[in-house]
């Protein structure tokens, strides 16, 4: 898919821009319809499935609901408390209303741009493109890159700990405190077997000739393309088209 072509690094600056442009923004109209033109292109050119982004987006629009509750319950006196808005039987000053409105569409605005973000983007060809593009220096990279690779041998890790526990004899938790000390029984564990894996990559590393030299080659890539500039295009227009109907409507 197009967006999982585009070179991580050019991606993730574009989506910041417009995060900030989206900063500057205190009227709900803008928001709204950029927030509706960042949906269409991460469906249409991510080919992300709704159910899983849903899954993902659900926690974000109760948090919006919540800051726009408590936007409105706690607003300062608006300069003209006459205006108002009839929502569900309750009047409401409409200064409160239309602030709340564009500080929760800003939150939706930054998960949704985050989500297209994780969702058609490969971590690893991530933090490469950063080497290349964005000149991180390589120690911190690779020390990124076997910190996301450990992840899932933790936790397998972890399963293998408590297999042995159960077949020493050890009591099964039942109750919170229970589980608390189990957890604490197996960080000692857990740590020392990190650290033993820690110790393994660092000399296999040295070993290959790694030095954290910024001028080290790369067998895999990365450059800023045509298609890079039209995914920047493509949101410049939304948003351009999102602020343009939003001065139109007053």
């Amino acid at each position: 898919m197009f967006l999982q072509r585009l070179n991580p690094s050019y991606k993730a600056v574009t989506i910041i821009v417009f995060i900030i442009f989206l900063a500057t923004i205190f009227e709900p109209v803008t928001p709204l319809l950029f927030l509706i033109w960042t949906f269409v292109v991460t469906f249409l050119f991510g080919g992300v499935s709704l159910k899983k982004y849903l899954l993902y987006f659900t926690p974000f629009i109760i948090f919006a609901l919540g800051m726009l509750w408590t936007s409105i319950a706690f607003a300062d006196t608006p300069n003209n408390p006459s205006d108002t808005i009839s929502l569900f039987g309750t009047s409401l000053p409409k200064e409160s209303v239309l602030t709340a409105l564009a500080l929760s569409l800003r939150v939706l605005n930054v998960a949704a741009l985050s989500l297209m973000f994780v969702f058609t983007t490969n971590i690893v060809h991530f933090i490469l493109s950063m080497m290349q593009q964005l000149k991180l220096p390589p120690r911190i990279a690779y020390g990124v890159l076997a910190g996301y690779r450990f992840l899932p041998m933790l936790k397998d890790e972890l399963m293998i700990i408590h297999d042995a526990h159960r077949i020493r004899g050890v009591n099964q938790a039942k109750t919170m405190r229970e589980k608390w000390q189990n957890y604490k029984r197996y960080l000692i564990p857990l740590l020392a077997s990190a650290i033993r894996k820690a110790e393994r990559t660092a000399m296999a590393m040295e070993s290959k000739g790694f030095t954290g030299d910024k001028s080290r080659s790369f067998y895999r890539q990365f450059s800023i393309q045509k298609q890079d500039f039209i995914f920047s295009i493509i949101m410049l227009i939304g948003f351009t088209i999102s602020y343009l109907l939003s001065y139109q409507l007053g």
